[in-house]
């Protein structure tokens, strides 16, 4: 198995041109989807939304705020990833609910957590950047992604190369609690794809482990 995900790994790279003739099945993207549900956050919060834009007009019209990448348009799945940037008491009134309710536990044995949580988030350091916070909790969603993918033979690029401004606008984005971050295209690499064959180039071992 550890030999498996190693190959898996460095069979895995950015997909620069996708087949869009070769779609997911909707039971291996349904795994997908289970495991975006799965990935882990800070506190458990999952400050994040993905939206699943499978629509060919709204991709077109994504496409030139995205550099004009093909991705956008010829993959299989695009996954646009966004986070919240309000976190208040009405959130965590949801998040704790949602405790209670699936732990079968009383709300009341809860307020200490929810306490540490406030103490934190809400009104901490970190509240004046929460946007930031959540952006950063997002991209363990966006690794969390590819690295599944990889694992059953699907095909993944991470596009920061977007402008996150005109997604809210198209997405309808704006007057929600969620921004657009990143985007992840998914599918399967075209055989015209030159990078498909490129060597990875990845800094040795010595060069980024370090033992204390």
């Amino acid at each position: 198995m550890s030999q498996s995900l190693i190959e898996k790994l460095k069979w895995r790279y950015a997909v620069k041109k996708f087949d869009p003739q070769k779609k997911i099945s909707a039971s291996d993207w349904s795994v997908l989807e289970e495991a975006l549900v799965l990935t882990p956050s800070s506190y458990g919060l999952q400050p994040w939304k993905f939206l699943i834009v499978q629509d060919p007009t709204v991709r077109k019209l994504l496409t030139p705020h995205s550099w004009n990448q093909t991705q956008v348009e010829d993959c299989s799945h695009f996954v646009v990833m966004a986070a919240r940037n309000v976190l208040d008491e009405k959130y965590l009134d949801f998040f704790f609910q949602e405790i209670s309710r699936i732990r079968s536990v009383a709300p009341e044995s809860l307020a200490g957590y929810r306490k540490a949580i406030g103490a934190d988030l809400l009104t901490g350091p970190r509240s004046k950047i929460i946007q930031e916070w959540a952006t950063r909790q997002t991209y363990i969603a966006l690794g969390n992604l590819m690295t599944c993918a990889a694992l059953m033979n699907i095909d993944a690029c991470p596009m920061e190369g977007i402008v996150p401004l005109k997604y809210d606008e198209i997405l309808g984005l704006e007057k929600s609690e969620y921004r657009t971050v990143v985007a992840c295209a998914v599918g399967y690499r075209s055989s015209e794809d030159k990078y498909a064959s490129a060597k990875k180039v990845r800094f040795s071992k010595e060069k980024l482990i370090q033992l204390i």
